[in-house]
């Protein structure tokens, strides 16, 4: 079996590969040194070992008008159509006996290294996280990309580091620190496109797609070829093994429409690190449950959760939110009981055709809940969070339910500091693809009500300004101190009274007791009842007092939480 990369050999000699079966001849090319053709064997690959010390640049030569980097690149000079960088694996970990937290345990938070000044600014900022009882932070993808900024989702060199975040001594310092201070770290992987500046493959190895498989970004990638399942699987083991990242979150998995790929990486990952808490998360746009067993995927970012409550909240019904729109408190009960609202009832969003599985006999830590995201935020057309979208007093109640109920939760960047700060789409692009991705921007914004005029779509900020970007930096809102009493609160009572009995629990009943309100209850580890009632109508009624069991959370009349033993 082939694997992808170079790989550093006894001396100062390293091995070097390119699966290129569409090509007959490829030369190494090693800044400052004389050129090497490469062998090629009966499945196309090419190899070659050469004098390559850490610190060496080389590339692949296809022909004399054609020169491209190794996509396999652990580290790239001068963006993705440079020199990729021979790197030392090697690093002196200070938290050597970290093996990870369980599960159950994580709050996540969402970050992006662009916008928090790259592994070093996030790192500076850990400390005040993990008082905050936060017990994790997702990193948004770091991997390269074209450009020098980037929302996350259009890399093209899933192994190298992004440049303008650090190198990769720095990544693995910030999850250094971040084990020091008892924090784990995910990662996001995208698995299921490649961005549209820099990407080479198809000029060497269609067969590393199916052109007949349409996506959103193309041909599928084709993660049923042995050599594309090992580039993604062992991308996936180099995260985990050589940065020690604790989980990864699978981008839209659905895009990949491969479910025995899906099973096999985890098969393969949770063989190949048996003595350490490795969390795998997928992001699923079919609900299938079934990818959510022991030994597989521990859970599923449950965008049910977030869109039912944006319809309450905010009263949007546009695009994929009409889904919810018809009977919100119902379709919410569903969700605190079940996990998924969508287990194979046909979607109004997907042309009626049935989407889900049916979720009932999954453990609530099966799903990640979320108020806002990346994708949330930055995928509407001006980047508003919900501070901006709803009143102060529904918003602190569903942030209760988020922190107190048994879904794992997950905070964006700056969300627990009250931020208003939006999270727009950003790039760098440039000539004819700027003017492309701007455009086709504002097109995907047609069918929202808000936009369906060409002068409101044309207010719609030019993902590739840099003032884009820079708006998108998080700032600590006006309530600020606020904000964090309550997140700081709710995270406290989290960890004292919901954590220690989260392992399977799972839903007993949910009631709709009002237009938008919902009591719900939950049986938990100990055999104890959770029960919460909440209300985010106009004129919330009396949560009352009659409940039993010790009250470890109330918010006016919109939220309340009590624990019976």
């Amino acid at each position: 079996m082939t694997h992808w990369g170079p790989e550093l050999r006894e001396g100062a000699d390293t091995r070097f590969r390119l699966w290129a079966p569409d090509r007959d001849a490829v030369t190494l090319e090693i800044d400052g040194a004389p050129s090497v053709p490469m062998t090629r064997d009966g499945d196309g690959w090419f190899t070659a070992e050469a004098a390559a010390v850490p610190g060496t640049r080389y590339r692949f030569r296809l022909d004399a008008d054609l020169v491209v980097p190794d996509p396999a690149s652990r580290l790239q000079s001068g963006g993705v159509h440079g020199w990729s960088v021979v790197i030392d694996p090697a690093f002196a970990w200070s938290a050597t006996e970290w093996r990870g937290r369980l599960w159950e345990e994580t709050v996540l938070l969402e970050v992006h290294a662009g916008v928090l000044g790259g592994f070093a600014g996030i790192r500076d900022r850990l400390p005040a996280i993990a008082a905050s009882g936060i017990t994790a932070i997702e990193l948004m993808p770091v991997n390269a990309f074209g450009g020098t900024r980037n929302w996350g989702y259009d890399g093209v060199l899933p192994y190298a580091v992004a440049e303008p975040y650090g190198s990769p001594a720095e990544l693995k310092t910030l999850v250094d620190t971040a084990h020091g201070l008892g924090l784990s770290v995910f990662l996001d992987v995208v698995y299921n496109h490649f961005g549209p500046d820099g990407n080479y493959l198809n000029a060497y190895a269609g067969a590393f797609f199916h052109p007949e498989v349409d996506t959103p970004w193309g041909g599928a990638v084709a993660v049923d070829a042995d050599p594309v399942h090992r580039f993604f699987v062992d991308n996936a083991l180099m995260w985990l093994r050589d940065y020690r990242i604790d989980g990864l979150r699978f981008d839209a998995v659905h895009a990949i429409a491969n479910d025995g790929f899906l099973d096999r990486m985890a098969h393969e990952i949770r063989a190949a690190l048996p003595e350490r808490h490795i969390h795998l998360v997928l992001e699923n746009e079919k609900n299938d449950a079934e990818r959510l067993t022991p030994g597989g995927y521990d859970a599923q970012w449950n965008d049910d959760f977030h869109n039912v409550l944006h319809v309450l909240l905010t009263g949007e019904t546009s695009a994929y939110y009409s889904d919810f729109a018809d009977r919100p408190a119902e379709r919410l009960a569903r969700c605190l009981k079940e996990g998924f609202i969508y287990q194979g009832e046909g979607s109004p969003n997907h042309d009626g055709a049935p989407r889900g599985k049916p979720s009932a006999d999954l453990p609530s830590t099966a799903f990640v809940a979320f108020l806002q995201n990346h994708d949330q935020v930055g995928n509407r057309a001006m980047g508003e969070r919900l501070i901006r979208l709803t009143d102060r007093e529904r918003l602190r109640a569903a942030t209760a339910l988020l922190l107190l109920g048994p879904q794992i939760p997950l905070l964006f960047m700056g969300e627990d500091e009250g931020s208003d700060s939006p999270f727009l789409f950003f790039t760098d692009f440039h000539d004819d693809l700027a003017d492309a991705v701007r455009e086709g921007r504002r097109r995907e914004f047609a069918k929202f009500d808000a936009f369906a005029d060409p002068e409101a779509r044309a207010r719609i900020p030019d993902p590739n300004a840099v003032a884009t970007f820079e708006a998108s930096v998080p700032e600590p809102g006006q309530a600020a101190g606020e904000w964090r009493a309550l997140y700081r609160q709710l995270l406290g009572l989290r960890h004292a009274h919901i954590v220690p009995r989260l392992q399977g629990t799972t839903g007993l009943s949910a009631d709709v007791t009002g237009a938008a309100a919902v009591k719900a209850r939950w049986r938990m580890a100990d055999g104890a009842i959770l029960t919460i009632r909440i209300d985010l109508g106009d004129t919330p009624a009396a949560i009352g007092g009659n409940e039993q069991g010790e009250l470890i959370f109330r918010e006016g009349d919109r939220f309340a939480a009590w624990i019976t033993s």
